[in-house]
């Protein structure tokens, strides 16, 4: 059966088989029972996934060519796949499970936001991004590339940058590189205010990240506290723990 590329859905299937193997590699060595993957496409990862003993598997699959090629080309999927848009799935498993996927590029941020809501679930997600997208979720304070995804997502998760992919490892292939980087939840997660507050504030700062904090965040906070020598300093330089003690002093 045919199947055809589809650019409107940031399709990018990888045919690199080392890499496949690469990463399938990275999860095996974590310890559960559950697996979900994002976006099988062809099923260059799932073909692997499928040959792991005593995992309850399952994948979500919006385009419908994918699931009907899936489905023939390896039959014991069907009642696996999840025919939906990931974005719009409730939780697919009641207990603790795994995420893995080669991540379609236009949804990828916001497969990571879903992920850092079910956190409660998923203790480790290893997947595939555009290099720079990778980067940025994985980065550090004073990085250019530092910014709202670095800071929510590290928030509760630890991230590894694993490896990088070139674009030849895909069909067809990408402008640009990809990299794969594993979150891993953490045990225990700085205080802060709430989450929401959390959220607020670090967009707040990173949606005008060249500003002083102050000028950023001003709407925030009463004048007395922005008056204070943190908020000299532009969003790029504060920690996780910056922020998340600043939120508990929000108005």
């Amino acid at each position: 059966m045919e199947y055809r590329l589809k650019k409107s859905l940031g399709q990018h299937f990888l045919k690199d088989e080392s890499i496949c193997k690469r990463i399938v590699e990275e999860i095996q060595s974590e310890s559960f029972t559950q697996l979900l993957e994002v976006g099988p496409g062809a099923g260059a990862l799932t073909k692997y996934l499928l040959t792991l003993k005593n995992i309850d598997f399952r994948a979500v699959e919006l385009d419908d060519e994918k699931v009907a090629y899936l489905s023939l080309t390896y039959p014991h999927i069907k009642d696996k796949i999840i025919h939906e848009d990931f974005l719009n799935i409730a939780v697919p498993f009641e207990n603790e499970f795994i995420v893995i996927g080669n991540f379609p590029y236009n949804i990828s941020t916001q497969i990571v936001f879903k992920v850092v809501e079910w956190k409660a679930q998923v203790p480790i997600m290893i997947g595939m991004f555009q290099k720079e997208v990778a980067q940025r979720i994985a980065s550090k304070p004073n990085s250019k590339v530092y910014g709202i995804m670095s800071v929510l997502v590290q928030a509760f998760f630890e991230v590894d940058y694993l490896f990088d992919v070139p674009p030849e490892s895909f069909n067809p292939p990408p402008k640009v590189m990809s990299g794969v980087i594993r979150l891993r939840r953490k045990d225990t997660v700085v205080a802060m205010k709430s989450e929401k507050a959390l959220f607020i504030l670090v967009k707040a700062a990173f949606n005008q990240r060249r500003k002083m904090l102050r000028n950023a965040v001003r709407g925030l906070f009463d004048e007395t506290v922005l008056a204070e020598e943190i908020f000299s300093k532009r969003a790029e330089q504060l920690s996780i723990e910056d922020f998340a003690t600043l939120s508990f002093r929000m108005r």
